[in-house]
């Protein structure tokens, strides 16, 4: 049955390699990046065997774990406390409108039930239970958009072309068929896009993997044209840290804002594609147990808003427990932005970045004849934004709808607040006459 579906599957990949370089997106597509844009807020999942060690998910070459005791690990892995259910209502009650599950990361366990390798959450471990399927179906229950996250790399296969990470893993040298391994990855994108519903996004990392080797050739035209043919609406992004390319439809930024590069990982251009920054609420992407330096709420608040103003969504990670839970503090994270989304949601959910470019006192959002000013940081009771080209018609405080007095004249608007802004995000509504 596997030699057949391998068969099957790699005709499917090879009847769709035809260039991305002249890829037109469907309708379809194009539909699913508006909604991308409009739900502003997605929620990130790391989760795999590196759970179960408790310091994150690079444990296995941060420590040069030989890669067969590494696998060991899938014999204990039983996360009897895993609910889907509980999971997608917890991410949908904070205002987010997708998850992005970790289906493989670069430890090369597969979170899915996959044909193509016995190194998988059903057939290798006592638990036994496909969790992505009970996760897709969660998010189909709740209208929550579904994305993958799928690892170019992998340290535990030995057909893997080597970069410059895993490299003590103990893998054999000569092991190495680059042919083999395109044919496993695009055999378990097939079963992944076509056994799971509609997945509105494949979430790529590892391409930084090969960047010592410039003469290295992912085929991501191949390999993009398979995922646009299979589910034509499905969207493309790619961590890899540069200008996108061609066949993408998503443009990532890790750990920065679009136009900010404090973390070194985010200096290409901002283009015109739908936007995301991806951060973590404590420091890691996987669990580790001993961080606890989770960000406060108005801080991730602040974040969310700030992406907003640069037309930009915030994928925010959340490493479960191996026991299946959210962590505590994870969830009470969630719990205080969904307080603030229930009031403040619709100054970010379904707008774009604001006329006026991002400021230090904050940003700005905007649907239609409503301009948002988040002011983030302001020490005055006054403050001026330089809108122009639209009549302003009415200003009023956000939440309680309070006037707010302005005067406009050709260089802008200056709204006199009549007090010092000290919430997590003070936002004044301006009507626009245009």
């Amino acid at each position: 049955m596997k030699r057949l579906l391998t068969l099957l599957c790699a005709c499917c990949f090879a009847a769709a390699s035809h260039a991305q370089s002249a890829y037109v997106p469907t309708p379809d597509n194009l539909r699913a990046r508006e909604a991308f844009r409009n739900d502003r807020f997605g929620i990130f999942l790391h989760w795999g065997l590196y759970s179960m060690l408790a310091t994150g998910e690079w444990t296995m070459t941060n420590k040069n774990l030989n890669y067969k005791e590494y696998a060991k690990l899938a014999g204990g892995f039983c996360p009897a406390r895993f609910d889907a259910r509980e999971w997608v209502r917890a991410i949908k009650a904070s205002g987010a409108g997708y998850i992005c599950f970790t289906t493989r990361h670069h430890e090369g366990f597969s979170m899915f039930d996959t044909a193509f390798s016995d190194y998988n959450i059903v057939d290798a471990t006592p638990f036994g239970r496909d969790v992505l399927r009970e996760l897709a179906e969660a998010c189909r229950e709740e209208g929550i958009g579904l994305h993958l996250y799928y690892s170019h790399i992998d340290w535990y296969r030995e057909d893997c072309p080597r970069g410059r990470t895993g490299l003590g893993t103990g893998r054999p040298g000569t092991e190495v068929n680059w042919e083999s391994y395109y044919a496993f990855m695009n055999n378990q994108l097939t079963e992944l896009l076509t056994g799971y519903g509609p997945i509105r996004a494949v979430w790529f990392d590892g391409w930084w993997d090969q960047d010592q080797n410039p003469g290295f050739d992912w085929q991501l035209d191949e390999q993009y044209a398979l995922v646009h043919r299979l589910q034509p609406a499905c969207l493309i992004a790619n961590n890899h840290h540069q200008t996108p390319f061609p066949g993408e439809d998503i443009q990532v930024f890790e750990r920065d804002l679009p136009g900010e590069n404090e973390a070194g990982l985010s200096g290409q251009a901002v283009g015109e594609l739908p936007l995301e920054t991806c951060q973590t609420m404590n420091g890691m992407w996987g669990y580790k147990i001993t961080d606890q330096e989770y960000k406060p709420a108005p801080e991730l608040i602040r974040y969310l808003v700030g992406a907003a103003g640069r037309d930009a969504n915030l994928l925010l990670n959340i490493g479960p427990q191996p026991d299946g839970e959210l962590p505590a503090a994870a969830v009470e994270r969630l719990q205080e932005i969904g307080r603030w989304m229930a009031v403040y949601g619709p100054t970010v959910r379904g707008t774009r970045g604001g006329p006026i470019e991002p400021r230090p006192w904050g940003v700005t959002t905007q649907r239609d004849d409503r301009v948002y000013v988040h002011i983030l940081d302001l020490q005055d009771r006054e403050l001026f934004v330089p809108l122009t080209g639209a009549k302003v018609l009415r200003a009023v405080r956000y939440d309680d709808r309070t006037p707010v007095r302005f005067r406009q004249d050709d260089e802008g608007v200056l709204l006199r607040l009549g007090e010092v802004p000290d919430a997590t995000d003070y936002v004044v509504e301006l009507t626009l006459r245009r």
